[in-house]
């Protein structure tokens, strides 16, 4: 080795000017604003600078356009940075915009004022910390103001196992439905962060689209692991619906039932935990932990988790639940023309909630229907009563919702007082009914036993509840809770009127940064801040408030005095006692020759004075505003106290008011059925375990309703399936009430095991399991599906599926091929209905051929409607179904009534003509087509 070489470690590079200078840097808020991006990657990030909520850096060019910001720059060390924003006092308006509209995440980052302590020390370290404090998304939603009060919001975890989902073939539904079968399980678990609910089933893979379709989710939580399967598999085990899905990674995978207990109101009894499937279990870990990663920190007490099973209730799959128009139409997607707008008449919105779950998911047990029936009977029979259970209700709160505020931490005095008014609500309802179950007993001399409202009644625990509203009635002062909401409205009113200037001039961050500095334009008196203006608490609602306020009352008399012993001293009855938050506490005073008699005492220090004017600090003043200050500190503190009291006590006694608010959702959904059966004429169904229907004059929920609401009657039908007829084969003209028929019958079925009245004369209906509804299809392009792949898939799932319990409607079955084609494939499928399924069937068809080909079939019969011709041409549909075969649809007579040229309808005469003449020789002549032109 050369000794000449240097040894050792290099000495350093001499430093050049730039390294010197100091770094460019962003400002602190954009700082903390661009690592909360970069930590919550898939979201839009909402930073809080004083009264506004801003976003940044690209999410502006992104976003911003399409909620309507306007764009501006911020001045940086590192350039202009894109910004845009809105007063907090719109969050929820923009997170609808986002979250609802957009399907996008929202971070949340709120200002936190940093203690003191740490920051003492350091030049130049930010008054404020920028958090994340909750990430919102379309199923993670509590009390946001955009959410659909008569809807559910539920969050859908799904568990599939990969391994087994990465064999399934991607491509047509009936090649997957053919490989699982219903041997491959998937668990479930879903829940509602709003009001509480948690759910859980095990179910079969190929009934999965069906039951995400019944809980229509606001969006489903899939395991990370699935994320590199193909969309389109995923997309045909979930269905289609107006959720969003996300993929999520469990921290702890081993978590058990047991440990979901810090979530609930009450930990899940030991008898029951076995009963959880092991995918229901890892189902549940999945949106639970997924519901802690998104609200980031806050507790909240869900109610134990409600195990279903698909033997409970009435399965209704996704094509019926469309087709059927049970929640919306199938046209437009709207409420009104749906079931559910049919038969609703509650008044609350938990038990609009209720209703629509039990039309979705009808029971299957015979004890559960009749009691509904029985509950919807009394208040059916007992005008009174009826009318009285719903004026109390419609002063009730959504008690499921607003309790669910206060498991979070948000509830607040108005809350307590809605409560409050909710359980004194429940204390005369119980009362009310006590006493009818009384009189009606007197007078029957307890024949009738009414067990259906002594078990409502045994349900409603009153005592605690009671002491509670009380407790808040005797607390919280009405009157100061509603100046304040002025005075806070008038406060929002300005900051928006101010923020919009602000954006509108392009200067929304300088502004915003000062905006917790500002000078009010307007100061205010001593009389303009009175206590009595801001106090929500009464004076005693305890001792310590009560003392606070007598040492206030003092205080006060002692500044009224003082300000006239001022006013005689300055010889000026102008002089006001003032507040701002820049300068604290000063008198003012108005006037010439002022000055003199002021600046004489030894305690007066101006503070700003004009020829006519002067502001100034008094000792006197002084030490007693802070004596003020100090004594609404502490009345401030102690209502805060109670009012942390009250809400402990509404969280301790959480199960017992969710069980009652239950208990009210029922009689809501009870009166509600009991109403539309006044209203319409509706009876009580009876059901039986028979496999058979019994309908007469039964008539369709919604066309009903309508045709009443505009002075026409409805022709009502008969149906009498399953008995010795499992299958009406169905024919007669376009538009003569086939398909109406079909599906009133269904929908009779669904209110009667809904619990609800019919639309029928007398209606004896065997429990149904499965409903299956193939009456319209269309193509589903994105599954490269035509029309009648479309139909046969949905009539492959009903003949694979459909048992003897279950209730089958087919509307015109083959129509997408040729008739040779439809013909056949309408017949296989009588025919393995009739041999194989042996289900309640109505099957409408336009190929008369049909009724011949199943003349032999013994559990058929054939019915149809008709046209009714008049001497001069004229005709009318008779809808009334009759026993036999109609062989003509009149479709040209339809097409005329639809407006079709005449010249049209001639040509589609003379062809027709033409085909009847040479239908016996077996072939029209091709030759002669140039003779209809």
């Amino acid at each position: 080795m050369d000794s000449r070489l240097p040894q050792g470690a290099l000495p350093p590079l001499p430093q050049t000017e730039d390294d010197l200078a100091p770094k460019k840097q962003y400002p602190t808020v954009l700082q903390q604003h661009l690592n909360n991006v970069r930590k919550f990657k898939d979201c839009i990030v909402l930073t809080r600078v004083g009264d506004f909520y801003e976003m940044y850096f690209d999410q502006v060019d992104e976003y911003a356009h399409l909620v309507n910001l306007k764009k501006a720059k911020r001045a940086t060390a590192l350039g202009d940075v894109a910004m845009a924003g809105f007063q907090h006092a719109s969050l929820d308006r923009y997170l609808k915009m986002f979250v609802q509209d957009l399907g996008k995440q929202v971070a949340i980052s709120e200002q936190i004022r940093l203690p003191d302590s740490e920051r003492e020390g350091r030049a130049g370290a930010p008054m404020y910390d920028r958090k994340v404090t909750r990430v919102i998304t379309a199923g993670t939603l509590i009390d946001e103001n955009f959410m659909d009060p008569y809807e559910n919001n539920f969050l859908l975890a799904v568990h599939l196992d990969a391994a087994i989902l990465v064999e399934l073939p991607s491509g047509a539904r009936k090649e997957t439905h053919e490989t699982c079968g219903s041997s491959i399980t998937a668990g479930l678990s879903w829940l509602d962060l709003s009001s509480g609910d948690f759910y859980t089933q095990h179910i079969s893979l190929a009934s999965l689209s069906s039951l995400v379709a019944r809980i229509r989710p606001r969006e489903i939580v899939l395991d990370q692991a699935l994320e590199s399967n193909a969309q389109l598999q995923l997309n045909t085990l979930l269905g289609e619906g107006g959720f969003s899905v996300h993929f999520h990674q469990i921290n702890k995978q081993s978590s058990t039932v047991a440990e979901w207990s810090t979530m609930l109101e009450q930990p899940v009894p030991k008898k029951e935990v076995s009963a959880f499937s092991a995918e229901e279990v890892v189902a549940g870990n999945l949106v639970l932990d997924y519901v802690k990663e998104k609200l980031i920190g806050q507790q909240i007490k869900l109610r134990p988790p409600v195990r279903r099973s698909e033997e409970e209730f009435l399965s209704i799959d996704k094509q019926s639940l469309r087709g059927l128009e049970i929640r919306s139409t199938l046209r437009d997607g709207t409420f009104q023309g749906s079931l559910l707008h049919a038969v609703r008449q509650t008044v609350t919105k938990s038990g609009a909630r209720l209703l629509s779950q039990r039309l979705v998911s009808p029971s299957m047990s015979l004890g559960v229907i009749n009691k509904r029936l029985d509950l919807a009977q009394e208040l059916l029979q007992h005008d009174a009563l009826r009318e009285d259970v719903v004026a109390l209700l419609r002063r009730t709160a959504d008690t499921l919702r607003l309790l669910q505020r206060f498991s979070i931490g948000k509830g607040d005095a108005d809350d307590l007082l809605s409560l409050a008014r909710t359980v004194d609500v429940t204390v005369r309802l119980a009362k009310l009914l006590q006493d009818h179950i009384q009189a009606q007993q007197s007078r029957n001399h307890d024949i009738v036993d009414f067990g259906f409202l002594k078990d409502i009644l045994c349900r409603l625990d009153t005592k605690s509840p009671s002491v509670i509203s009380k407790r808040i009635s005797d607390a919280i002062d009405e009157d100061g809770l509603n100046r304040q909401h002025v005075a806070q409205l008038q406060q929002r009113s300005d900051a928006e009127e101010s923020a919009e200037e602000a954006i509108a001039a392009g200067e929304a961050s300088q502004k915003t940064a000062k905006s917790s500095r500002r000078t009010p334009k307007k100061t205010a008196t001593a009389e303009e801040i009175s206590p009595e203006e801001t106090w929500i608490m009464r004076r005693r609602a305890s001792s310590t408030l009560e003392r606070a306020h007598t040492d206030l009352d003092e205080l006060m008399r002692m500044k009224y005095d003082l300000a006239e012993t001022l006013r005689q001293e300055f010889r000026d009855e102008s002089m006001t006692m003032k507040w701002t938050a820049q300068l604290g506490h000063f008198c003012h005073i108005k006037g010439k020759r002022i000055k003199n008699p002021l600046l004489a005492r030894s305690d007066v220090r101006s503070i700003g004075s004009t020829k006519s004017t002067m502001s100034f600090y008094i000792d006197e003043w002084t030490q007693l505003a802070a004596r003020i200050d100090e004594s609404k500190l502490r009345i401030r503190t102690e209502e805060e106290r109670v009012f942390s009291r009250l809400r402990n006590q509404v969280l301790e006694n959480l199960m017992t008011l969710r069980r009652n608010a239950a208990v009210l959702d029922e009689l809501d959904v009870g009166c509600s059925s009991a109403t539309v059966a006044k209203q319409r004429g509706l009876v009580r169904p009876i059901l039986n375990e028979s496999t058979t229907h019994n309908i007469v004059g039964g008539r369709h929920p919604t066309v009903d309703a309508s045709l009443k609401d505009s002075g026409r009657l409805f022709t009502a039908n008969d149906c009498a399936v399953g008995d010795r007829e499992k299958i009406y084969l169905i024919t007669g003209p376009n538009m003569a009430g086939k398909s109406t028929y079909l599906r009133q019958n269904a929908l009779i079925t669904i209110l009667a095991q809904t619990g609800c009245f019919v639309p029928a004369d007398y209606a004896e209906i065997g429990l149904v399991d499965k409903i299956f509804s193939r009456v319209g299809s269309a193509d589903n392009l994105y599954q490269d599906q035509s029309t009648f792949m479309v139909e046969m898939l949905e009539t492959a799932e009903i003949l694979r599926q459909a048992t003897p319990r279950s209730f089958v409607i087919m509307d015109e079955v083959g129509r997408g091929t040729t008739p040779e084609d439809g013909i056949a494939v309408g017949y296989a499928c009588l025919h393995h209905l009739h041999n194989v399924n042996r289900s309640r069937t109505l099957f409408a068809t336009h190929f008369h051929a049909l009724a011949d080909m199943t003349s032999d079939f013994s559990a058929l019969g054939c019915y149809c409607t008709d046209i009714a011709e008049e001497d001069d041409g004229s005709w009318a549909y008779v809808h009334r179904l009759r026993r036999g075969v109609n062989r003509k649809s009149h479709a040209l007579k339809v097409a005329r009534l639809a407006g079709l040229p005449e010249s049209a309808v001639e040509v589609a005469g003379a062809v027709l003509a033409d085909m009847q003449r040479h239908e016996s020789a077996g072939a029209v002549n091709q030759d002669r087509h140039a003779d209809y032109a």
